[in-house]
């Protein structure tokens, strides 16, 4: 078996986001050094601390096309994109019956990517891990929800299997609520409100900088590109790959008047407005290269 990683040691999220900071050939503009694909409508579980939680929230059973999935790597191709490709989203990537065939796909257009995959592990087996890794994933980072049992149960599988050390993380989201789940929780760009684990939406929104926009690229599976991986309630669209392409929504108008607004600490837009997410952990080298395209 044949497995994909990026260096001996996967470094941090943070660190890795700086050293893939790319431009766009003969311009100033960055590239994103995050691209997150959210293949599906559907999860099979509902936590707490999750929208889904809510009971007017909605599965959506549908999944990403072949042929939008595969518009997406050939166009991050067509500008050598080296930074982390990630399915998670608001779904379970494992339910798509196509993943193995997506990573593929993906790393056949993307070599020096580093593709990653977020599952809450409740279908994963020997078998599926393999193969995931055999497709071409880079890493795996499994949540895990029911208890020290499985997490136990999971690093066991990773090892078993042949995994390095630097090519799966598993995540304990089984801690009590005073702990906040083992997350760095938040309200979910306000959609928490009537989730089991309630957060209310801010009542004043928080004059702190964000540059989500400014490293990360959301894709949701019909195409639908958000400003942010926290927008659960999908109330601020870019554009749509559908019919638009990458280049010209990540240097949109719409897409630039946002990402200025947010690297100012300005969220008096929806949903940023009601949002109580920290947005300055990541991103930094990313929002500094963006500055320095925008006349002041």
């Amino acid at each position: 078996m044949k497995l994909y990683f990026e260096s001996s040691r996967i470094q941090s999220k943070l660190e890795t986001v700086r050293n893939t900071l790319r431009y766009i050939k003969n311009t100033n503009i960055p590239l994103p050094s995050l691209v997150e694909i959210s293949d599906s409508g559907i999860c099979n579980r509902v936590c707490s601390f999750c929208p889904r939680s809510d009971p007017n929230y909605k599965d959506i059973k549908e999944f990403i096309s072949e042929d939008l999935h595969q518009s997406i790597c050939k166009q991050l191709s067509e500008y050598d994109y080296c930074g982390i490709l990630i399915y998670a989203g608001f779904s379970e990537p494992l339910l798509n019956k196509k993943i193995y065939h997506n990573i593929s796909v993906a790393r056949s257009y993307l070599p020096d990517s580093i593709i990653e995959f977020t599952t809450n592990g409740d279908v994963l087996n020997k078998e599926r891990l393999q193969k995931l890794f055999e497709s071409g994933l880079s890493r795996i980072l499994i949540s895990v929800y029911d208890g020290k049992e499985d997490e136990e149960r999971y690093i066991k599988l990773c090892n078993s299997t042949g995994l390095k050390e630097n090519q799966f993380l598993v995540r304990n989201r089984y801690l009590p609520a005073e702990q906040s789940y083992g997350l760095n929780l938040s309200n979910r760009g306000g959609m928490l409100k009537d989730a089991v684990h309630s957060i209310k939406p801010l009542e004043k929104s928080l004059s702190r900088p964000c540059y989500y926009p400014s490293y990360h690229f959301f894709v949701d599976y019909n195409g639908d590109v958000l400003m942010c991986c926290h927008d659960w309630g999908k109330k601020y669209i870019l554009g749509n790959l559908n019919n638009q392409s990458f280049y010209n929504i990540w240097t949109s108008q719409l897409a630039k008047t946002s990402r200025k607004s947010l690297m100012k600490g300005n969220r008096n837009f929806s949903p940023c407005d009601i949002c109580d997410v920290n947005g300055t952990r990541i991103g930094k080298t990313h929002a500094e290269a963006w500055k320095k395209t925008y006349k002041e």
